[in-house]
């Protein structure tokens, strides 16, 4: 490793925060210089299959010829202008794509400028909806526990509020009613009609106050990395026609192909309310979200008091990420994504399978391109990390969970390797 390699690094430990990490003992971290296809090569001349995708979003790889060239070719143009009254064709070109390839009857596109941001926009349309149709008192939404919608102030109050990373906050957050994590992906009908009736009950109580439903579908995932049945969606669904209660589902981590179908919802025959979208959007490129609603939630937001969606990031509809979006939507829907998918998952469950019963090992869980290995213990980050390196992988696991979504153009021979990777880690953390 170079002298100024070093230097950084010791800058970076001393002085640059990280995803949550100690600023007085910080973690280690791994100095990267360049990513290309699904490698990433580090300062020390290592290179790291990269089973984590840069957190879910780079579902192509990295420098990818396409992606690169919608980016420098809309460089040329604009990297950004505001979208306060003014507008571009990247971004109108993207909302019509993205009305063309969600769930029928979402039609009005909100762009933001994280996957955060979105679920932060998408309450605000929930909440301003209720009171455009005259329903002010309905301020709480029913989520679910062992959920994750993201780190900003709003939406930390749907996350689970004992289990999950944010219950340090509960007594400064709003009050959300939670009802039960859904059940198992290989529930019995039993079970999942119990947890139904406990949903419907829960809702029949609160319905008075209750906005809306928001939930991640088919897939919990910084909450546990937990699949669950299709049916409990449309639980959900039956549940928010009853009440009036709009349907939200945060398809951040789940959409654009990652659970096996373009969207979760689609797996589940499910047409939700609002939409958000975020992390594969621009392929891991550049951070970009999109919420998008019924014309029915369009018309009751805009009748409330205010008359607007309360909402204007100074990034929002940002040409440059709008044009690499486009880009990674041209690969998307030109390529081969649900057969890359399905290889991904089928190598997943074949590696990790066999360390189902192994000492330390609680659950295996595998869905789309993602697999999971739950320990019955907490995961020594640090040493599980370095465990995978030496077998070439990076992998980030978090609580119990030894964990990866790679990828979609990740070979066999790297999906194996990634699962050896998973076994050496979740035998020495």
């Amino acid at each position: 490793m170079t002298h100024d390699a070093e230097r950084l690094l010791a800058y970076d430990r001393a002085h640059v925060w990280h995803p949550y990490t100690s600023m007085t003992h910080p973690a280690p971290v791994r100095l990267v210089e360049d990513a290309q296809g699904v490698r990433l090569r580090l300062a020390d001349g290592t290179e790291l299959v990269d089973g984590m995708s840069s957190w879910w979003a780079a579902i192509h790889g990295y420098r990818h010829p396409v992606l690169d060239a919608a980016l420098v070719e809309q460089a040329g143009r604009m990297a950004h202008v505001m979208f306060g009254g003014l507008t571009h064709a990247p971004a109108i070109r993207l909302a019509e794509r993205l009305v063309a390839i969600t769930p029928d009857g979402l039609e009005h596109v909100f762009l933001a400028d994280s996957g955060s941001v979105g679920m932060e926009v998408a309450l605000k349309m929930v909440l301003q909806h209720q009171r455009g149709v005259g329903r002010p008192e309905r301020t709480r939404m029913l989520s679910l526990r062992g959920g994750y919608h993201g780190d900003t102030f709003g939406v930390m109050g749907v996350c689970d509020p004992v289990g999950g990373m944010h219950s340090m906050f509960a007594d400064v957050l709003p009050s959300h009613v939670f009802a039960e994590r859904p059940p198992a992906h290989d529930a019995d009908e039993a079970t999942i009609a119990a947890w139904a009736d406990g949903v419907r009950a829960l809702a029949s109580a609160h319905a008075h106050e209750l906005a809306g439903v928001v939930v991640e579908p088919l897939l919990q995932g910084a909450g546990g990395m937990w699949p669950y049945p299709a049916a409990c969606l449309r639980v959900l669904r039956e549940v928010a026609d009853e009440h009036g209660l709009l349907l939200v589902l945060d398809e951040i981590a789940t959409g654009l192909g990652r659970t096996g179908s373009l969207f979760a919802a689609d797996a589940a025959g499910v047409r939700p309310d609002v939409l958000a979208l975020g992390k594969a959007l621009t392929g891991g490129y550049l951070t970009l979200a999109a919420v998008l609603c019924t014309t029915e939630v369009a018309r009751g937001l805009s009748a409330s008091e205010s008359g607007v969606l309360m909402h204007g990031p100074t990034f929002m509809g940002n040409p440059l990420a709008c044009a690499v979006a486009l880009a990674s939507l041209d690969l998307l829907e030109r390529g081969d994504w649900a057969g890359q998918v399905a290889r991904v998952g089928a190598g997943l469950r074949a590696g990790l399978e066999p360390l189902r019963g192994t000492p330390g090992v609680a659950d295996v869980r595998t869905l789309g391109a993602v697999g999971v290995v739950q320990l019955d213990h907490a995961v020594d980050v640090a040493k599980a990390a370095d465990a995978a390196a030496e077998e070439g992988v990076w992998l980030r696991p978090f609580r119990d969970l030894v964990y990866t979504m790679p990828p979609y153009v990740t070979d066999d021979a790297d999906v194996a390797r990634i699962c050896r990777a998973i076994a050496r880690a979740a035998e020495v953390a």
